[in-house]
Protein backbone atom coordinates (compact mmCIF):
# COMPACT_ATOMS: atom_id res chain seq x y z
CA UNK A 1 0.00 0.00 0.00
CA UNK A 2 1.55 3.35 -0.89
CA UNK A 3 1.20 5.84 2.01
CA UNK A 4 0.89 9.47 1.78
CA UNK A 5 4.02 11.52 2.13
CA UNK A 6 2.82 15.08 1.64
CA UNK A 7 -0.56 16.61 2.46
CA UNK A 8 -1.91 20.11 1.81
CA UNK A 9 -5.43 21.50 3.61
CA UNK A 10 -6.94 24.79 2.27
CA UNK A 11 -3.17 25.83 1.57
CA UNK A 12 -2.97 29.88 1.14
CA UNK A 13 -0.30 31.75 0.69
CA UNK A 14 -0.46 35.46 -0.03
CA UNK A 15 1.42 38.69 -0.29
CA UNK A 16 1.43 42.10 0.68
CA UNK A 17 2.52 45.35 -1.81
CA UNK A 18 1.83 48.67 -2.07
CA UNK A 19 -0.82 48.26 0.12
CA UNK A 20 -2.30 45.57 -2.07
CA UNK A 21 -2.44 41.83 -2.08
CA UNK A 22 -1.71 39.21 -4.16
CA UNK A 23 -3.02 36.00 -3.65
CA UNK A 24 -0.64 33.13 -5.00
CA UNK A 25 -2.06 30.25 -3.55
CA UNK A 26 -5.57 29.53 -3.23
CA UNK A 27 -7.39 26.79 -0.63
CA UNK A 28 -4.79 23.80 -2.35
CA UNK A 29 -5.89 20.52 -1.12
CA UNK A 30 -3.15 18.52 -2.21
CA UNK A 31 -2.04 14.86 -1.54
CA UNK A 32 1.45 13.61 -2.60
CA UNK A 33 2.27 10.34 -2.57
CA UNK A 34 5.42 8.19 -1.35
CA UNK A 35 8.09 7.17 -3.99
CA UNK A 36 6.60 9.55 -6.45
CA UNK A 37 8.15 11.82 -8.79
CA UNK A 38 5.65 14.83 -9.31
CA UNK A 39 6.23 17.84 -11.43
CA UNK A 40 5.03 20.95 -11.31
CA UNK A 41 4.30 23.35 -14.00
CA UNK A 42 2.48 26.49 -15.20
CA UNK A 43 3.02 30.01 -16.74
CA UNK A 44 5.33 32.09 -14.96
CA UNK A 45 3.71 33.76 -11.93
CA UNK A 46 1.23 30.60 -11.67
CA UNK A 47 2.99 29.96 -8.14
CA UNK A 48 4.81 26.87 -9.28
CA UNK A 49 7.94 27.98 -6.95
CA UNK A 50 6.05 29.52 -4.28
CA UNK A 51 4.33 25.83 -4.12
CA UNK A 52 7.31 24.03 -3.85
CA UNK A 53 9.04 26.25 -0.70
CA UNK A 54 5.94 25.60 1.32
CA UNK A 55 5.89 22.01 0.35
CA UNK A 56 9.42 22.15 1.80
CA UNK A 57 9.15 24.08 4.98
CA UNK A 58 11.20 27.04 3.35
CA UNK A 59 8.57 29.34 3.14
CA UNK A 60 5.37 29.33 5.84
CA UNK A 61 2.07 29.28 3.84
CA UNK A 62 -0.05 32.55 4.92
CA UNK A 63 -3.13 30.03 6.09
CA UNK A 64 -3.68 26.27 5.62
CA UNK A 65 -2.12 23.07 6.80
CA UNK A 66 1.11 20.86 5.51
CA UNK A 67 1.51 17.42 6.87
CA UNK A 68 4.48 15.32 6.15
CA UNK A 69 3.54 12.15 7.40
CA UNK A 70 0.61 13.65 9.47
CA UNK A 71 3.17 16.68 11.29
CA UNK A 72 1.56 19.75 10.29
CA UNK A 73 5.25 21.37 9.56
CA UNK A 74 2.89 24.85 9.35
CA UNK A 75 2.94 24.89 12.55
CA UNK A 76 6.54 24.46 13.15
CA UNK A 77 8.79 27.42 14.60
CA UNK A 78 11.87 28.52 12.61
CA UNK A 79 14.00 26.39 14.20
CA UNK A 80 12.15 23.18 13.80
CA UNK A 81 11.70 23.74 10.45
CA UNK A 82 15.70 23.74 9.82
CA UNK A 83 15.53 20.54 11.69
CA UNK A 84 12.67 19.25 9.86
CA UNK A 85 14.24 20.08 6.38
CA UNK A 86 17.91 18.79 7.28
CA UNK A 87 16.16 15.70 8.64
CA UNK A 88 13.68 14.78 5.78
CA UNK A 89 14.57 16.75 3.10
CA UNK A 90 17.07 17.42 -0.11
CA UNK A 91 17.18 20.35 -2.36
CA UNK A 92 18.37 20.74 -5.84
CA UNK A 93 18.23 23.99 -7.25
CA UNK A 94 19.29 25.93 -10.63
CA UNK A 95 21.34 27.96 -8.71
CA UNK A 96 23.84 25.31 -7.35
CA UNK A 97 24.98 27.53 -3.66
CA UNK A 98 28.10 25.53 -3.58
CA UNK A 99 30.45 27.13 -1.30
CA UNK A 100 33.00 29.04 -3.38
CA UNK A 101 35.72 28.82 -0.44
CA UNK A 102 35.22 24.91 -0.08
CA UNK A 103 36.28 22.20 -2.09
CA UNK A 104 33.79 19.76 -3.48
CA UNK A 105 33.87 17.00 -0.98
CA UNK A 106 34.08 19.71 1.53
CA UNK A 107 30.89 20.89 0.49
CA UNK A 108 29.06 18.01 0.78
CA UNK A 109 30.55 16.49 3.55
CA UNK A 110 29.51 19.64 5.25
CA UNK A 111 25.95 18.98 4.70
CA UNK A 112 26.12 15.49 5.98
CA UNK A 113 28.12 16.43 9.53
CA UNK A 114 24.86 18.90 10.13
CA UNK A 115 23.00 15.72 10.98
CA UNK A 116 25.64 14.71 13.77
CA UNK A 117 26.15 11.13 11.99
CA UNK A 118 29.57 9.83 11.83
CA UNK A 119 32.23 11.30 9.53
CA UNK A 120 33.58 8.14 8.56
CA UNK A 121 30.09 6.87 7.52
CA UNK A 122 29.47 10.16 5.69
CA UNK A 123 32.98 10.31 3.57
CA UNK A 124 32.45 6.61 2.81
CA UNK A 125 28.24 8.20 1.64
CA UNK A 126 30.04 10.81 -0.40
CA UNK A 127 32.23 9.02 -2.22
CA UNK A 128 29.62 6.33 -2.93
CA UNK A 129 27.51 8.92 -5.06
CA UNK A 130 30.22 11.26 -5.96
CA UNK A 131 31.29 8.06 -8.16
CA UNK A 132 27.77 6.90 -8.42
CA UNK A 133 27.18 10.19 -10.75
CA UNK A 134 30.25 10.48 -12.45
CA UNK A 135 32.50 12.60 -10.67
CA UNK A 136 35.85 10.91 -9.49
CA UNK A 137 38.23 11.79 -7.63
CA UNK A 138 40.00 14.77 -9.47
CA UNK A 139 36.91 16.89 -9.00
CA UNK A 140 36.50 16.09 -5.26
CA UNK A 141 39.25 18.53 -4.32
CA UNK A 142 38.36 21.16 -6.64
CA UNK A 143 36.64 24.13 -5.89
CA UNK A 144 33.22 24.97 -7.35
CA UNK A 145 35.15 27.87 -9.78
CA UNK A 146 36.52 25.26 -11.11
CA UNK A 147 33.63 23.27 -12.67
CA UNK A 148 31.51 22.91 -15.19
CA UNK A 149 28.16 23.75 -14.73
CA UNK A 150 26.68 20.11 -15.61
CA UNK A 151 29.40 18.68 -12.82
CA UNK A 152 28.25 21.60 -10.13
CA UNK A 153 25.15 20.64 -10.52
CA UNK A 154 25.68 16.85 -9.94
CA UNK A 155 27.76 18.03 -6.79
CA UNK A 156 24.55 19.56 -5.79
CA UNK A 157 22.75 16.53 -6.00
CA UNK A 158 25.22 14.50 -4.29
CA UNK A 159 24.89 17.67 -1.31
CA UNK A 160 21.11 17.10 -1.37
CA UNK A 161 21.78 13.36 -1.53
CA UNK A 162 24.06 13.01 1.26
CA UNK A 163 21.52 12.70 4.12
CA UNK A 164 19.12 9.90 2.53
CA UNK A 165 16.50 12.33 2.55
CA UNK A 166 12.89 10.88 2.06
CA UNK A 167 12.08 13.95 -0.27
CA UNK A 168 14.26 15.81 -2.65
CA UNK A 169 12.69 19.26 -3.92
CA UNK A 170 14.16 20.27 -6.56
CA UNK A 171 13.58 23.78 -8.39
CA UNK A 172 14.36 23.74 -12.34
CA UNK A 173 17.44 21.95 -11.40
CA UNK A 174 18.34 21.59 -15.52
CA UNK A 175 17.56 24.89 -16.09
CA UNK A 176 21.14 26.66 -16.64
CA UNK A 177 22.46 22.85 -17.95
CA UNK A 178 23.29 22.29 -21.67
CA UNK A 179 21.82 19.66 -23.28
CA UNK A 180 24.28 16.79 -22.67
CA UNK A 181 24.58 18.19 -18.68
CA UNK A 182 20.76 17.84 -18.49
CA UNK A 183 20.31 14.72 -19.90
CA UNK A 184 22.89 13.69 -17.50
CA UNK A 185 20.99 15.29 -14.18
CA UNK A 186 17.69 13.72 -15.43
CA UNK A 187 19.24 10.35 -15.71
CA UNK A 188 20.33 10.68 -12.07
CA UNK A 189 17.21 12.26 -10.41
CA UNK A 190 15.36 9.32 -12.45
CA UNK A 191 17.38 7.10 -10.39
CA UNK A 192 17.02 8.52 -7.67
CA UNK A 193 13.30 8.51 -7.45
CA UNK A 194 13.67 4.60 -8.47
CA UNK A 195 15.90 3.60 -5.69
CA UNK A 196 12.66 4.77 -3.33
CA UNK A 197 13.09 8.29 -2.62
CA UNK A 198 10.29 10.74 -3.84
CA UNK A 199 11.10 14.19 -5.65
CA UNK A 200 8.95 17.27 -5.94
CA UNK A 201 10.55 19.31 -9.16
CA UNK A 202 9.42 22.70 -10.79
CA UNK A 203 10.31 22.69 -14.16
CA UNK A 204 9.01 24.53 -17.46
CA UNK A 205 10.92 22.34 -19.82
CA UNK A 206 8.80 19.70 -21.09
CA UNK A 207 11.96 17.25 -21.74
CA UNK A 208 12.90 17.53 -17.67
CA UNK A 209 9.13 17.24 -17.10
CA UNK A 210 8.59 13.68 -19.28
CA UNK A 211 10.73 12.35 -16.26
CA UNK A 212 7.78 12.50 -13.38
CA UNK A 213 5.15 9.95 -12.94
CA UNK A 214 2.62 12.69 -11.84
CA UNK A 215 2.40 16.28 -13.41
CA UNK A 216 0.65 19.00 -11.60
CA UNK A 217 -0.46 22.16 -13.42
CA UNK A 218 -0.99 25.50 -11.73
CA UNK A 219 -2.57 27.96 -13.06
CA UNK A 220 -3.40 31.56 -10.95
CA UNK A 221 -2.99 29.80 -7.78
CA UNK A 222 -5.10 26.61 -7.76
CA UNK A 223 -4.82 23.29 -9.59
CA UNK A 224 -5.48 23.19 -12.97
CA UNK A 225 -4.87 19.70 -14.61
CA UNK A 226 -3.27 16.45 -12.55
CA UNK A 227 -1.89 13.76 -14.91
CA UNK A 228 -0.67 10.81 -13.81
CA UNK A 229 2.12 9.15 -16.02
CA UNK A 230 3.49 6.31 -14.30
CA UNK A 231 7.27 5.64 -13.25
CA UNK A 232 9.90 6.72 -15.84
CA UNK A 233 10.51 3.86 -18.62
CA UNK A 234 12.29 4.83 -21.96
CA UNK A 235 10.48 2.13 -23.77
CA UNK A 236 7.38 3.89 -23.48
CA UNK A 237 8.99 7.45 -24.01
CA UNK A 238 6.98 8.00 -27.13
CA UNK A 239 3.32 7.11 -25.13
CA UNK A 240 4.32 9.56 -22.40
CA UNK A 241 5.16 12.40 -24.80
CA UNK A 242 1.90 11.96 -26.42
CA UNK A 243 0.27 12.60 -23.55
CA UNK A 244 1.97 14.78 -21.48
CA UNK A 245 1.83 17.21 -24.94
CA UNK A 246 -2.08 16.58 -25.09
CA UNK A 247 -1.96 17.93 -21.36
CA UNK A 248 -0.16 20.84 -21.88
CA UNK A 249 -2.10 21.68 -24.82
CA UNK A 250 -5.08 21.32 -22.69
CA UNK A 251 -3.86 23.07 -20.21
CA UNK A 252 -3.04 25.92 -22.60
CA UNK A 253 0.64 25.99 -21.77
Amino acid sequence: MVNVLLQTEKLCKTFSSGGNQQHVLKNLDIELMDGDFTVIMGSSGSGKSTLLYALSGMDKPTLGSIYYEKEDIAKLSTDQLAIFRRKHCGFIFQQIYLLDNMSVMDNILSSGLLVGKNKSTIVAKAKQLLLQVGLNETAWSKFPSQLSGGEAQRAGIVRALINDPKIVFADEPTGALNSASSDSVLEIMTQVNQNGQSIVMVTHDMKTALRGSRILYLRDGVIYGDLHLGHFSKEHSHERHEKLTTFLTEMGW
